[in-house]
């Protein structure tokens, strides 16, 4: 018999025919109906080559091949059903699992570096590889060939499940030295300066504040397009250009750079950063647990950022609720 051709499904209804001897039964057993039933006894007759059940008097044999077939094939069915059942192990002090993650450098700076960082002393056999968000991530996505994808819930694909790993804000950086804006920065000054804007993944892509002035029909003066978030508050140094950037990212990077933070004159709806995996990955054990350090590690983060926040930064529950709305606009339109 090649097995290529043969369909493993007609092994649970072929049990059910040895254990039966009754086509109706049968079918009852494994929930088909009685011409779906023979129809599959007949594929078994053909694929066997033999009648299987033939009728003596008013029921039901099993003809030698098929009483040969009885126990072969139920503890076939029992070998799959806990092999199935079977719930592998993960110890994450002793793994050498290789974990992929999708994610940008903007997450990867103030989320991913320390995470690895801490993991190394708890894990260390792990291996991770981090792959660049994007068309092809989302393709791997799909595939099962990522474990993780980090992700801002705009892009993030309807079909496999996710969680929020944490929200941001927007802020506006610019040199310390520059001359053209104070400590705050008007909604002209803000469209007219030159920009210093970040597209991540394909060419011609918009990325999520983009997207958002966009649908306030806002305009910005682009002078230089950068694939990184980290390369953005450097390309205005020395220049009156401006740029705009998660606030987790511009608090880091003030503390490196001379460069001033301003409240954005925009309303940029909170950014979602979300958790996203292939659905068969839902209780994989080393998915799972990848997540749960995830969160807690970005827990952490956010607590932290939250008390050093501007309230410029902190909106009122109906300036929320606007941010709300305008983010599901955005959504009809995307």
């Amino acid at each position: 018999m090649d097995l290529h051709r043969f369909d493993l499904n007609l092994l649970v209804t072929l049990d059910a025919l040895l254990s039966e001897r009754n086509v109706t039964r049968a079918g009852l057993r494994v929930n088909l109906s009685q011409p779906a039933m023979s129809g599959a006894l007949g594929r078994l007759r053909e694929c066997f080559q033999d009648e299987l059940l033939v009728p003596m008097g008013r029921t039901m044999g099993l003809t030698p091949l098929a009483q040969n077939l009885v126990q072969p094939v139920r503890d076939l069915l029992l070998q799959v059903q806990a092999t199935i059942a079977i719930k592998p192990r993960f110890d994450p002090a002793t793994s050498t699992r290789h974990l992929s993650i999708a994610v940008s450098d903007y997450v990867t700076s103030v989320l991913v570096v320390d995470f690895l960082r801490d993991l190394k002393y708890q894990s260390p056999s792990l291996t991770f590889e981090l792959r660049p968000v994007g068309k092809r991530a989302t393709n791997d996505l799909e595939s099962g060939a990522l474990d993780l994808l980090i992700a801002p819930e705009l892009f993030a694909s309807p079909i496999h499940p996710k969680e929020v790993l944490f929200e941001d804000t927007h802020t506006c950086v610019a040199w310390s030295n520059n001359s053209q804006v104070g400590n705050v920065i008007s909604l002209e000054q803000y469209l007219t300066l030159g920009h210093v804007i970040v597209h991540v993944g394909e060419i011609g892509s918009s990325n999520y504040d983009e997207r958002m002035l966009r649908a306030q029909n806002h305009v910005r003066n682009i002078e230089v397009v950068t694939p990184s978030f980290d390369l953005a508050p450097q390309l205005v140094l020395g220049t009156d250009r401006i740029a705009t950037v998660p606030t987790m990212l511009a608090r880091k990077y003030a503390a490196l750079l001379p460069i001033k933070l301003l409240r954005v004159p925009v309303e940029i709806p909170p950014l979602l950063e979300v958790l996203q995996w292939h659905r068969a990955y839902d209780h994989d054990l080393a998915n799972s647990w990848l997540r749960s350090q995830l969160k807690a590690r970005a827990a952490l983060m956010q607590g932290a950022a939250e008390p050093a926040q501007c309230p410029s930064e902190r909106g009122t529950p109906s300036h929320r609720r606007q941010q709300r709305g305008a983010l599901r606009a955005v959504r009809r339109r995307a």
